[in-house]
């Protein structure tokens, strides 16, 4: 059942050490490269398939369990990414990138520090 498998898969990746290695001038992040490979090779021992599709309303991860087909969808509104100085089809790619990661991260459970709220809470 595919909730146990993405459970297991949760805590798996947990106890991997990944390393972030996205870096801006205010904080270091998780790139897709940083957790993609330790969750294919976890997905594979599991037995469980992702899938991430993007319509113009949405992007869809969806995750399969391979052995009985049950699945759980992650989804969230598609938003185009507003970059300076790059070209439409940079910024497609960068939205892709965006939320995909978001999708990934949201669906295993993958935590950052919420830079935002760090930022805000001055007082």
């Amino acid at each position: 059942m595919i909730t146990n498998k993405l459970q297991q898969a949760r805590v798996q990746l947990q106890q991997r050490s990944l390393k972030k290695s996205g870096k801006n001038q205010y904080y270091d992040y998780f790139e897709l490269a940083d957790f993609i490979p330790a969750v294919n090779e976890i997905f594979a021992e599991l037995q469980i398939h992702s899938v991430f599709n993007i319509t113009k309303e949405k992007a869809i991860l969806r995750i399969v369990d391979t052995e009985d087909n049950s699945e759980e969808l992650f989804e969230c509104p598609f938003v185009y990414a507003e970059l300076r100085q790059c070209t439409k089809v940079q910024a497609l790619g960068a939205t892709i990138t965006y939320l995909k990661r978001y999708l990934y991260m949201n669906a295993l459970e993958i935590v950052e520090s919420d830079f935002l709220d760090a930022k805000t809470n001055d007082d």
